[in-house]
């Protein structure tokens, strides 16, 4: 007892010195602990703790008390209300971080049990560190929106591969693993099961005594009941954990609960994170810096790109999607788990704990210089797309925005609800293909050359048979992808049934965009199901194909689309000359019905008192804070379609601005010289 005293007054001392520099120096506390682990750990010479093994002890009550937090955060509702909106973002980054992840860890030539477990650990963002960084600098609704419904998936996925690694790590073979599958999906429903019956009417009676220190012990002993249990079942205590936290919300107190515990669960979380530096090996680190700048890179870079994608289509725009992902670039406690789950079960190197921890180190002291600099970034880099990119991106938004109304909404759901179900079930199809033909390889293999085929044919055989089985599903996948663009682009810019088709070519191009965001939804998770079964390449360049066709479909379309708004700015500007100055709000409504898929057309007349008055429009930034584009200027008998950043604004000018209804709100509000109210700003 003296020791484990003194090296826990050790450990607590030295992570408080660590972490109040680093709040001196605005750098996550995250590292300031594992910072302290490396001071009290083995890296360094003199020892400071004599019974490491007790403090790794207090660690794992950590792991319990984080998953615990993160599983009362973890609302199934508030996931089914921002999966509609974020799926697509979250599926592309994780898809794509996965994918990298893998990639990166067969080219350090690790196995492919130990790629896995790569791939894991960057696709994972940190809740704690975005968190931290969300309560010094609140974002707009729209930035916490996605990246907050990101990071709910990304939990979601990170319990997913902890009983998918637990199980993976201690299974033999295939039967062995389809065994342990079943018996996972089995203790979960009866861990689940029986929780739901048990845990929110406990926890709801505790809270009606209205006493914190019950409300501390029953909230403290829920979790850690279900980690013995989890334990029990052969699993990680992290799933047992975050299952807890999942029941426990469920009975409505979890806000209370949260209040309560998080004094405890920082304290272990601390103890955690010290533990976590105390493993390391700076030495094995530094040996190992090609995969940590790899890894790094594959991080910062990834998500950024992934989230930036996944987000645009998903309709936030391109500014609220670059600082998105720019947040998320980083990994963190899910992450030193999944390490952690690798180390033990001697399913990766050992050489992938100090590796993890020194990427997470890396990127979580880069997220608020980041954070910082997303905005002007992503500013500098809508500037700088090509026009008729421009012209796409301020339209899309008007597209999806028509496809999310009300009405609208359920019809469109209607018709692409069978075509979706077959292009799910096509793709599982695929995936089922690759893996029974991987693991049956052997046993094909054998067949074959008791039917006297020659050595030399049986692999490409068994290969031919496999594509051979998977070119119904591919076609189909392929014929219903179609599909759904074509419905989902008619919903948003309907057909007329006689005369000249005007919504053509911005319908072409959003059934080309739909189908990009298609591929990378349900291609990139197959790239990753397919990984441990199959060669990377003939996937990845099936995908790859795929998406460089449709690009090149896109940038021809988007030609179409610039001369379809161009016709539609002569046709506006004729119109504000022949309205003047009368404000007449819905004088450009007779355009919008003309030429569909210009969004809503809004006039705005610059007031002789404006703010805005002498500014060029590059000075306003106008799209870029907004999202919103100017199509046309009317300046008394002067007409300027598409003006330049460089023309001067005056009073008397008629501006008509194009883009969604909540962009040219937030436009509006800026050309008045009124504050954007970031928390509602819509970009």
């Amino acid at each position: 007892m003296p020791h484990f005293l003194q090296d826990l007054a050790v450990v607590l001392t030295v992570a408080a010195i660590t972490t109040v520099l680093c709040h001196r120096f605005r750098v996550p506390v995250v590292v300031g602990y594992i910072v302290a682990g490396l001071a009290t750990g083995a890296a360094n010479p003199v020892r400071l703790v004599s019974h490491p093994e007790a403090i790794e002890t207090l660690a794992e009550l950590g792991v319990v008390l984080i998953m615990y937090s993160i599983g009362l955060e973890f609302s199934f509702r508030r996931l089914a209300r921002l999966a509609p909106v974020v799926g697509v973002a979250a599926a592309v980054e994780i898809g794509l971080m996965l994918g990298l992840g893998y990639f990166t860890g067969q080219l350090a030539g690790w196995s492919p049990r130990s790629s896995l477990f790569a791939a894991g650990i960057v696709a994972i963002s940190s809740t704690m560190i975005v968190a931290k960084a969300f309560e010094e600098r609140p974002p707009s609704r729209r930035l916490e929106d996605l990246v907050l419904g990101v990071l709910l998936m990304e939990d979601l996925v990170a319990i997913l591969l902890l009983v998918l690694f637990s199980t993976e790590a201690g299974a033999a073979g295939s039967g062995t693993f389809l065994l342990s599958v079943g018996r996972l999906l089995g203790f979960l429903a009866l861990l689940v099961g029986g929780g739901m019956f048990l845990v929110p009417r406990a926890m709801r009676v505790v809270q009606g005594l209205n006493k914190s220190e019950i409300t501390l012990v029953a909230g403290i002993g829920v979790p850690f009941l279900f980690a013995v249990l989890a334990d029990l079942g052969g699993y990680s205590v992290a799933l047992g954990g975050f299952v807890a936290g999942a029941l426990v919300r469920e009975s409505g107190t979890a806000h209370r609960v949260a209040e309560i515990v998080r004094p405890v669960r920082d304290l272990f979380a601390a103890i955690f994170f010290v533990a976590v530096g105390m493993l390391v090996d700076p030495g094995a680190a530094v040996q190992a810096w090609p995969i940590v700048l790899a890894l790094v890179a594959v991080v910062l870079v990834g998500k950024t790109v992934g989230v930036t994608i996944g987000g645009f289509l998903a309709g936030f725009g391109v500014r609220t999607s670059i600082q998105g992902g720019m947040t998320l670039a980083q990994i963190g406690e899910f992450s030193f788990v999944i390490a952690g789950l690798g180390l033990t079960t001697g399913a990766a190197p050992s050489l992938l704990y100090p590796v993890a921890v020194t990427v997470s180190v890396i990127t979580a002291m880069l997220t608020p210089g980041l954070m910082s600099i997303s905005n002007p970034l992503s500013a500098a880099i809508d500037r700088r797309l090509p026009h008729r990119v421009q012209t796409f991106v301020t339209l899309y938004g008007s597209w999806v925005e028509l496809l999310r109304r009300g009405t609208a909404k359920e019809t469109v759901w209607r018709s692409i609800r069978r075509p979706l179900r077959w292009m799910l079930l096509d793709t599982a199809g695929i995936g089922g293909v690759v893996v029974a033909a991987s693991l049956l390889q052997h046993r094909g293999t054998e067949v074959l050359r008791g039917a006297g085929l020659a050595e030399r044919f049986l692999a490409p055989t068994v290969v031919v048979i496999a594509l051979g089985l998977a070119l119904p599903f591919a076609m189909g996948l392929l014929g219903s992808a179609r599909r759904v663009a074509d419905r989902l682009g008619k919903a948003a810019l309907p057909p007329v049934s006689h005369g000249v088709d005007q919504g053509r070519a911005p319908r072409q191009l959003l059934t080309v965009v739909i189908q990009i965001g298609i591929v990378l939804v349900l291609g990139l998770p197959l790239i990753v199901l397919t990984q441990p079964f199959l060669s990377t390449w003939p996937v990845t360049l099936v995908v790859g194909g795929l998406l460089l066709l449709l690009t090149i479909s896109f940038w021809h379309s988007a030609a179409d689309l610039q001369g379809h708004v161009r016709a539609g700015a002569e046709l506006i500007v004729d119109v504000l000359a022949r309205q003047g100055v009368d404000k007449d709000e819905h004088a450009l409504e007779t355009v919008e019905e003309m030429l569909p898929g210009l969004g809503t057309i809004s006039p705005h007349h610059v007031d002789p008192g404006s703010v805005v008055v002498g500014r060029t429009l590059g000075e306003i930034n106008l799209r870029g804070l907004t999202g919103v584009s100017i199509v046309a200027l009317s300046r008394g008998g002067k007409r300027i379609i598409f003006p330049e950043a460089t023309e001067v604004l005056h009073a008397g000018d008629v501006l008509a601005l194009t883009g969604s209804h909540a962009a040219l709100g937030a436009a509006n509000r800026l050309l008045r010289g009124l504050p954007l109210a970031e928390r509602e700003g819509l970009q």
